[in-house]
């Protein structure tokens, strides 16, 4: 009977088994579960930040570029500025001179006015000896005198002369209101035509200067940044040394392929300016101070040889297709330093070559 009682006892081991292989399999799942979530973020955040970088990269960038135009635009400005000053300048020198023709012709008038005045006295003055010797006359009339008949002869005689110097006056006087009518009329003209081309000087200096910003922008974007090649002011700066060899005015061919840059931007401008804006390119040679070696025989002195390099220029520009009219080449040798120095360098700044976009 024990032996029966014991067999029937439920054994609880296996289930014991089978729940704690239940648990390690959650464990396992919950393992690769907390595995692959770590991973995952892991590999978010390094997509994230790495997009945050390249984000960060292109707004440098964007902010780059944008400082470049900005400081691009500041220098268009102040090129803008220069050009504006020259003009208000000019336009100064004109109103004065026709202050200075106005001051002059209204002092004339004054001076007529005068003399009008004067030859109006004179005129009374003789009308009223007129008016003594005709009462003289009939006094001696009715006096009865025997010599009245000489008298009255000499009386007319002094009366005619009278006559004869009012009829003079009054035509002096016609004549000096002619000459006033005249002179006035002169400058109304004058001052017509000087406002005239005033205004049209005005519409032609605003006219040209948009074309002058263009010009200047253009050159700049096509040479980069030539360290021998600058903007100042309203003009550009050419050092001699890359256009011509030491001591020659022949363009050597590095030159000549900045000219043909040059030259196409001219031409470019030839098509977009207007026929009636009236414009040429300046070119300008200027040397350094060092005297010409004796025996040169190509030119003879530092005056000389800046004319035939910005004739050389100007030959090499025609030669590319840029109209002969539109260039005017000038030379001003060692007179217009750019830095009185007399170091190696300083002496290499003065010999250059000077373009500048004006109206004639």
């Amino acid at each position: 009977m024990l032996n029966i009682r014991f067999r029937d006892k439920t054994n609880a081991w296996p289930g014991f088994v089978d729940l704690f292989s239940n648990l390690v399999i959650i464990l396992i799942f919950l393992l690769i579960v907390f595995v692959f979530l770590w991973t995952t973020t892991s590999v978010f955040n390094k997509n994230t930040g790495a997009a945050k970088v390249a984000d960060l990269e292109q707004t440098r960038q964007a902010q780059a570029e944008q400082i470049e135009q900005m400081t691009a635009d500041r220098q268009e400005a102040e090129q803008l500025l220069l050009a504006a000053r020259d003009a208000l300048v000019s336009q100064e020198t004109m109103i004065e001179n026709q202050e200075n023709l106005a001051n002059a012709y209204e002092d004339k008038v004054r001076e007529l006015t005068a003399q009008q005045e004067e030859l109006a006295q004179q005129i009374a003055t003789l009308n009223e000896k007129l008016q003594l010797a005709n009462e003289e006359k009939q006094a001696l009339i009715n006096q009865g005198d025997t010599d009245r008949q000489d008298i009255l002869s000499q009386a007319n005689l002094e009366i005619d002369e009278l006559n004869a110097r009012i009829a003079e006056l009054e035509q002096t006087l016609q004549n000096a209101e002619n000459t006033a009518k005249q002179k006035e009329a002169e400058y109304t003209e004058m001052s017509n035509r000087l406002n005239t081309a005033l205004a049209e000087k005005v519409a032609e200096l605003n006219s040209l200067s948009q074309y002058q910003s263009t010009f200047y922008k253009q050159v700049k974007n096509a040479l980069g940044d030539n360290s021998s090649i600058k903007a100042d002011g309203d003009r550009f700066i050419i050092q001699s040394d890359i256009l011509f060899p030491s001591g020659s005015f022949k363009v050597s061919q590095d030159g000549k392929a900045q000219l043909k840059i040059l030259a196409n931007i001219i031409k470019d401008l030839e098509n977009k300016i207007p026929s009636d804006v009236n414009w040429i390119i300046r070119i300008d040679g200027h040397t350094d101070n060092k005297p010409v070696i004796p025996g040169t025989t190509a030119y003879w002195n530092n005056m000389q040889l800046s004319l035939l390099r910005a004739a050389s220029v100007a030959d090499e520009l025609i030669r590319y297709g840029v109209s002969r009219p539109r260039l005017i080449p000038t030379g001003f040798g060692d007179m217009d330093p750019i830095d009185t120095g007399t170091d190696a360098k300083a002496l290499q700044k003065n010999r250059r070559i000077e373009l500048q976009l004006t109206n004639k």
